[in-house]
């Protein structure tokens, strides 16, 4: 019951849609018709700053942080009441599910590159890491927020097969696997603009 327990609230809490409820509380603006119509951090950038400059930097910083946070809160409390591996790994795919399919937004949501990040530098700290770095790197350098993502992706997935590559608890890679695929899913559209050369630069 207490797994049960866990992981509806990791779904339902990683289900909240941060990104539209501070540009809408704050801004009064609604990401989902503007930009991208993403409600992850990058859309909320790119849309107010142009309708709202002066709070743009302040609430994409807080889109990611919360988002972030939202997939690792309940794996550190399923940590601290001594929950599996198998139970935690459930919980952080969930969370990431949750982000991306918000039955709060009809099954809409973001791109799961922070919620992402925020279950796996709980779960596999060193990967999550490099993955971040690579990420901001490649975002600094090509100024294009999907490829950077993408390419913080792959990343994070060479780096966990070579750092762990037996995970302790689950021995397999399965739910590592799952979440990358979930975030290249929603990053289908984008790669498609990739292609086209339409992709929106973030400057």
């Amino acid at each position: 019951m207490t797994n049960i327990m866990l992981y509806l609230s990791a779904y339902l809490l990683s289900a909240v849609p941060f990104g539209f409820i501070l540009a809408k509380l704050f801004a009064g603006v609604d990401v989902r018709n503007e930009g991208s119509g993403n409600i992850g951090a990058t859309n909320v950038l790119r849309v107010l700053k142009e309708k709202a400059p002066d709070l743009a930097k302040k609430l994409t910083i807080a889109t990611f942080a919360l988002d972030a946070l939202k997939g690792a809160v309940i794996i550190l409390i399923a940590m601290a009441l001594g929950a599996q591996p198998t139970v935690l790994w459930t919980i952080a795919v969930l969370s990431v599910l949750g982000h991306c399919f918000s039955p709060f937004l009809w099954l809409e949501g973001g791109k799961g590159v922070a919620t992402g990040f925020g279950v796996l530098l709980v779960l596999l700290p060193i990967p999550a890491l490099i993955a971040i770095v690579v990420w901001l790197v490649a975002g600094k350098v090509l100024k294009i927020s999907s490829l950077s993502s993408l390419i913080g992706l792959v990343a994070l997935l060479i780096s966990s097969y070579i750092l762990y590559p037996n995970i302790e608890g689950i021995h397999s890679h399965a739910p590592i696997c799952i979440i990358a695929f979930i975030i290249f899913y929603k990053h289908i559209p984008n790669i498609i603009r990739l292609f086209k050369r339409e992709e929106t630069k973030v400057v």
